[in-house]
């Protein structure tokens, strides 16, 4: 059985389908069609909906795409939809912005919108976002009839006009109707054979792993749940490790970060900007706002995917794993992870607890740059990582990794050994840039050809050239498209 809040009321879910999304619950289940689907890939974000989970004795709201969230992940949480806004007869602030701004004409991608307008208010603290931040919530949702200057107009209403709303005024009992349904023991959800377990430690997970190895661990979904609603399979058994604690956590030592396998990216985000401000900017276009308050720096690694924008980074900077498997934990360097399009070194019943990052030395810079059709909400061409430490103008190290050009992210172990103890200067650079022709034979396909891969990961080399060397000539990351 799971709980959760609809809104306010209480519901508990004996019998459901593991592979039951939320958005397919809400429209199908509970009969909230306010809630629309577009794409079923979280790309649209007509689907949006927000979810509420205590942080100390408050309130914090996410938005997520229903379309990828399975409602096993529901427990213990809160669930808002666009028909949960309006109150005694009364729009909310955020759906009359939308009105008095003229913020929507055929209204299918409203009610997404919207939900992202009131997380937005929500987490605005009574300070009105600014730009960017109100461009970076609305990001995950696309309009084909308005353009988006009059979305933009309610944002700034939304928020610069904010009065407490119902909402507000029943925190406080959210709050301890949530403390009463947090979840004490494992869970499970099971309908016809299928079934999902919700561990609550590491522990219990290693066990319930090994017990049942062909099981798919469920963190943020973004990509299992992909299976489901693209390819139409079936999941007969998962593990949501979304309430393990041990796996969420963020530790900053002296010379590491430890983050937790299960860490969604909106909460790395700070440590890893920190750190490495080019993580930082390459995590602002990491799919959009609704993905990484869901998606997990650990899935991103898991899937293996060719095209994941964390593992090139994590390479270049020297990124190691801690495996587990039943009480065994194995340290690896995650380079070596990665073994073929889709295929790793983990072993059955084995899973990742945590990643180390190392953190920066003197003379360290790390640059990355994302390539690809899109500013926001998009899936790399190419994404490169140079992790160099300069001393006296000479590379004393060299760390070069690439996703996009192969059938897994690796290293430019050619690039690397030109460039490793070298002074720097053009003509190292442009020897350098050769020397990626024998790193990579990369494919052609729809997001871009072999011949375009190459010589964008080289000229992506010289960019990094001239932000070291010609600080103000060479865009940043975030203006390279």
């Amino acid at each position: 059985m799971i709980q959760f809040l609809l809104n306010r009321e209480l519901r508990s879910e004996h019998a459901l389908d593991p592979n039951l999304t939320v958005l397919d619950y809400l429209r199908e289940h509970r009969g909230k069609t306010g809630t629309k689907e577009g794409c079923a890939s979280g790309d649209c974000g007509a689907c949006t909906v927000v979810v509420g989970e205590l942080e100390g004795e408050r309130l914090r709201y996410r938005t997520l795409n229903s379309c990828l969230t399975f409602v096993a992940s529901l427990h213990g949480k809160q669930l808002i939809s666009v028909e949960d806004l309006k109150h005694q007869g009364r729009l909310h602030s955020v759906q009359q912005a939308m009105v008095d701004c003229h913020g929507s004409q055929c209204g299918f991608c409203t009610p997404g919108f919207v939900m992202s307008l009131f997380a937005l208010q929500k987490n605005a603290s009574g300070q009105a976002p600014d730009k960017a931040q109100t461009l970076e919530a609305l990001a995950g949702n696309l309009c084909r009839c308005t353009g988006y200057r009059p979305i933009l107009d309610a944002a700034a209403q939304a928020c610069q006009q904010a009065q407490p709303d119902h909402f507000d005024q029943a925190e406080a009992a959210t709050v301890e109707q949530l403390k009463a349904i947090a979840p004490r023991t494992t869970a499970s959800l099971e309908h016809n054979g299928k079934h999902c377990l919700l561990p609550l430690t590491i522990g219990e997970l290693a066990e319930l792993y090994r017990a049942n190895p062909e099981a798919r661990l469920l963190a943020g979904g973004t990509d299992l749940a992909l299976e489901v609603t693209q390819q139409h399979r079936s999941l007969p058994a998962m593990i949501y490790v979304g309430h393990i604690a041990a796996l969420k956590r963020i530790e900053v030592t002296d010379d590491t970060l430890v983050i937790g396998a299960a860490a969604p990216l909106t909460d790395c985000y700070t440590a890893l900007a920190d750190d490495y401000p080019d993580f930082g900017e390459l995590l602002h276009r990491f799919a959009s706002l609704q993905i990484r308050n869901q998606g997990t720096l650990g899935g991103n690694i898991g899937n293996a995917s060719p095209i994941g924008d964390a593992p090139p980074l994590l390479i270049a900077l020297g990124a190691t794993l801690v495996l587990r498997q039943g009480n065994r934990t194995r340290r690896l360097a995650l380079e070596d992870y990665f073994i073929d399009y889709k295929v790793t070194a983990r072993q059955e019943a084995e899973f990742i607890e945590a990643i180390h990052v190392p953190r920066p030395r003197a003379g360290q810079s790390l640059r990355a740059y994302k390539v690809s059709k899109r500013l926001d909400d998009d899936i790399s061409a190419v994404c490169a990582a140079f992790n160099l430490t300069l001393v006296d103008g000479v590379l004393r190290e060299a760390r070069v990794a690439f996703g996009g050009m192969a059938a897994i992210a690796k290293r430019a172990r050619a690039c690397e050994a030109v460039l490793q103890g070298a002074p720097l200067g053009a003509e190292l650079i442009e020897r350098a840039c050769a020397a990626l022709a024998h790193d990579f034979t990369p494919l052609s396909d729809f997001r871009a050809s072999q011949a375009y891969r190459l010589l964008t990961a080289q000229n992506l080399l010289r960019k990094c050239f001239l932000e070291l060397t010609a600080p103000g000539v060479a865009t940043r990351v975030t203006d390279y498209v």
